[in-house]
């Protein structure tokens, strides 16, 4: 269990993240947009396909790794229908809601490399950690398929996951991203240390 301290620092790395991700989309779309981070929470890895609607569930997924100081990976679920959304937003064209071409998903995969990469600049400077991201996998799929795709490449994932359901409060509407943070091993202990909270003291 986190302590009520222990939450309330994620929950400033999560808005601090958010934040500078919202920056890095304004630029992009050429628009005012502000992101609410409305739930900040750990949980178990174990129940991250309940999260987002259930292991069936049809779902957008951009996955990559953390390498340097700390280490782990990032995932960004986006449900189907507002991976459409966001597709009309930047493309200005409805998409098919059965498949993506390969334009829309490289649309999608550099929104997921946007907002990975200024979390993880925002994390870096505020924790003092040297950290950066690889090139982005995209996958279009089942929850559960999508989930297991991490498995698949490393062999395994890490027990926690510092999940964010972000939202945007100004610009586009119906839009909401599922960002996941899953640090390997002692990596989540690191990063709480790097912002000056310790566990199990």
């Amino acid at each position: 269990m986190f302590s009520d301290m222990e939450l309330d620092a994620l929950r400033e790395i999560g808005n601090i993240g958010a934040g500078n991700a919202a920056t890095a989309l304004s630029l992009l779309l050429s628009k005012r947009i502000s992101m609410e981070v409305p739930r900040v929470a750990i949980i178990p890895f174990d129940d991250v396909s309940d999260i987002v609607g259930g292991p069936e569930n049809l779902v957008t997924g951009i996955f990559m790794r953390i390498t340097g100081d700390i280490s782990g990976n990032i995932l960004i679920i986006i449900p189907q229908k507002n991976a459409c959304n966001l597709l009309y937003y930047l493309l200005k064209q409805k998409p098919e809601e059965s498949y993506f071409s390969a334009m829309e998903e490289s649309a999608l995969t550099e929104v997921g490399n946007i907002i990975a990469s200024s979390f993880v600049a925002a994390l870096s400077d505020f924790a003092k950690l040297s950290m950066k991201i690889t090139t982005p996998s995209f996958a279009y799929d089942m929850a559960g398929a999508i989930l297991s795709f991490p498995l698949s490449l490393y062999g395994y994932m890490g027990d926690t996951a510092f999940f964010i359901e972000t939202e945007f409060a100004e610009g586009i509407d119906d839009i909401n991203f599922h960002f996941f943070l899953i640090p390997d091993d002692e990596s989540l202990k690191v990063l709480l240390k790097a912002i000056g909270v310790s566990l199990f003291d």
